[in-house]
């Protein structure tokens, strides 16, 4: 059973790296409290109560173990475990972005996490960016990753966001 809070923790604190893909509708954020040695029990609780509190409907996490999933029951949090497989990443990344354009057609506020935020979420969704043609140009979407995100995008980051734009059909 959910604790209940009382006052400012009520609305819990936003996550670490919190980010807009598509303002008021997809966001990325590092694992809800943290990572390794930096992880805090409270500290995620406090971020998943943000979540649930901002009105997301689903909590994606990539990561590869099922570390924390018990927790989103735990606070009435729906999510998804979807661990990213490099090893089949052309269907891994077709059957993920038809699941992210179903929740996101459906009206649902959807966040994703990885362990942290690098170049891994972020390469897959600057991918999604170009796979819904948002933006039909590979550097132009690879760019506006970039300027979404602060970072420069390393070369696994580049290349998903090259092979998404052949994904679709």
């Amino acid at each position: 059973m959910a604790p209940k809070l009382r006052g400012k923790w009520a609305l819990g604190i936003t996550p670490r790296h919190f980010t807009w893909i598509l303002k008021d509708k997809l966001a990325i954020c590092e694992r809800p409290g943290g990572y390794g040695d930096n992880h805090r029990r409270v500290r995620r609780q406090e971020e998943i109560i943000w979540i649930r509190e901002n009105g997301f409907s689903h909590i994606i996490s990539i990561i590869q173990a099922p570390h924390n999933l018990h927790n989103y029951e735990e606070l009435n949090m729906p999510y998804r475990h979807r661990p990213l497989r490099s090893e089949d990443l052309h269907l891994w990344l077709t059957a993920f972005y038809r699941e992210l354009d179903d929740l996101l057609a459906s009206g649902a506020k959807v966040i994703v996490h990885g362990e942290e935020l690098g170049d891994r979420i972020v390469g897959v969704m600057g991918g999604y960016i170009r796979w819904t043609d948002l933006i039909t140009d590979n550097t132009q979407a690879i760019a506006v990753t970039e300027r979404l995100t602060g970072r420069q995008l390393d070369e696994f980051a580049r290349n998903v966001v090259m092979i998404s734009s052949g994904l679709r059909g």
